[in-house]
């Protein structure tokens, strides 16, 4: 079997035709949709918004500013909240029916902090190729691999951010695993650490405490776009984060291996 592992989308569906190989399996692990690409400020927010006003939002936000934040985003759709909400939630919904449209058979995801729940659900109920894997235990050429969606909360107050205590529920009921899944990493400070952003991401404890104890071979992961460290070993768990796909545009290839 032929699986591959993709991270942090962001509204990029020719690049991951191109990636993944037909008849492969895909292990899709969230942010589906591009809110804002930093580097190219392209996305939803820049079509709605004006580039000025989306990159003095992103200022403050680094800044941890996160009141002017609001401030802002409040004088920018003053007298018009209806018709800019609306327009976010068409662009959101354009951009899921194209990622689901190309999503290989079969795919098996869980959701980011960009992701809409709401919206992702309705998408699975039309698209059979796509299970939904949160929380999950499913065994793939004959490996246990384990699914933990979501992104533990921020000021930002995202719609894929989860509490603690869900996440908590979601990896203590896995049970041991050959291969972990998660969006976020596991709270190391070299896996979270973006680089251009030049902060700290938020890691899970709760996954970290679950790859010491049960030792799975790999734990995959996004989240973090410009890691300072994006693999290294806790005990025998090789944690890899797989990439931020916008970007890179490449899938990583699973490999199977047998424990020694």
């Amino acid at each position: 079997m032929s699986i591959y592992v993709v991270s942090d989308l962001h509204g990029a569906p020719d690049d991951l035709v191109k990636a993944v190989p037909e008849g492969a399996t895909l292990l899709l692990l969230g942010d589906l949709i591009n809110f804002i690409d930093y580097t190219s400020m392209t996305g939803i927010l820049t079509e709605v918004f004006s580039v000025e006003a989306v990159e003095k939002v992103i200022r403050l936000r680094a800044e941890g500013q996160f009141e002017l934040v609001r401030q802002a985003m409040v004088e920018r759709t003053a007298g018009r909240e209806d018709e800019v909400r609306a327009e976010i939630g068409r662009r959101v919904r354009e951009q899921y029916d194209a990622v689901f449209s190309v999503f290989p058979d079969p795919t098996y995801l869980i959701l980011g902090n960009v992701d809409n729940p709401a919206l992702v659900s309705h998408c699975l109920s039309s698209s059979p190729a796509v299970r939904d894997a949160d929380a999950r235990v499913i065994i793939l050429d004959g490996e246990r691999f384990g699914f933990v969606g979501g992104a533990l909360p921020t000021p930002l107050n995202v719609a894929g951010e989860i509490t603690e205590e869900h996440m908590r529920e979601k990896v203590e009921s896995l049970g041991p695993v050959d291969v972990l899944c998660s969006h976020i990493p596991p709270a190391v400070p070299d896996l979270c650490f973006d680089t251009l952003a030049g902060k700290a991401e938020r890691g899970s404890v709760d996954l970290l405490e679950y790859i010491e104890e049960y030792q799975p071979r790999r734990a995959y992961f996004g989240h973090v776009h410009q890691p300072l460290l994006s693999s290294m070993h806790i005990g025998g768990t090789l944690c890899i984060n797989v990439g931020y796909f916008r970007s890179t545009k490449r899938a990583f290839p699973h490999r199977k291996e047998e424990r020694v």
